[in-house]
C-alpha cells in the first residue's frame, strides 16, 4: 500500500516537472486552436519561490492614435475550462470602445498608444506550472505584469 502511494506520488510529481519546463503549448495540454477572428496567446511564467505572494495582470489592448484624454476600452475576460484535463484558459470575447476622457487638450498633439481593455477577470492567480492561454479577437494585443506582495505585514489598530 505504501509503494502504490510513493509511486502515485512520483508520477504526479514528474508529470507537474513536466509541465513546467515543457516549452510547447501541445507539450502541455491539446488546448484548443483559435477560431477564425481570434489568436491563441500564451504566457509561461518563471517559477517563483512563494507564488501565492504575486499575480498577474493581463494587459488585453490595442495600439490606438490617443490624445490628452484617459482612453480605455472594456471588456470581460471569461475563465474557462479545458475539458478533461481542467486546466484553465481564458477568452475575451467582445472589445467595446474606445472609451474617453473628454478634456479638451490644449496642444491638439496625437500619438499612439497602447489602449487597455478594463474590466473583470484580469487579475489571475500566479502558477508558473501552467501557461496562461488567452484567446482574443485578431486586433487585440496581450501584454501582461507582475504584482507582488510585500513582505512587511501591518498590524492594524482597533479604534
Amino acid at each position: 500500500m505504501r509503494s502504490s502511494i510513493l509511486t502515485a506520488s512520483a508520477v504526479l510529481l514528474s508529470g507537474l516537472s513536466t509541465l513546467a519546463s515543457a516549452t510547447k503549448l501541445e507539450d502541455v495540454a491539446p488546448y484548443p486552436k483559435a477560431e477564425s477572428g481570434f489568436t491563441r496567446q500564451v504566457i509561461h511564467l518563471a517559477p517563483q519561490t512563494r507564488e501565492d505572494n504575486y499575480q498577474v495582470e493581463i494587459l488585453a489592448g490595442k495600439t490606438l492614435t490617443v490624445d490628452c484624454n484617459h482612453q480605455r476600452l472594456g471588456g470581460a475576460l471569461e475563465e474557462k475550462n479545458l475539458e478533461g484535463w481542467g486546466y484553465p484558459f481564458y477568452r475575451l470575447e467582445n472589445v467595446i470602445g474606445p472609451m474617453s476622457t473628454l478634456m479638451a487638450c490644449p496642444d491638439g498633439k496625437s500619438k499612439q498608444d497602447f489602449v487597455p481593455v478594463v474590466g473583470e477577470g484580469f487579475r489571475l492567480r500566479y502558477n508558473s506550472k501552467l501557461p496562461i492561454v488567452v484567446y482574443v479577437p485578431k486586433d487585440v494585443e496581450v501584454r501582461y505584469r507582475i504584482w507582488s506582495a510585500s513582505d512587511t505585514v501591518e498590524k492594524a489598530r482597533q479604534e
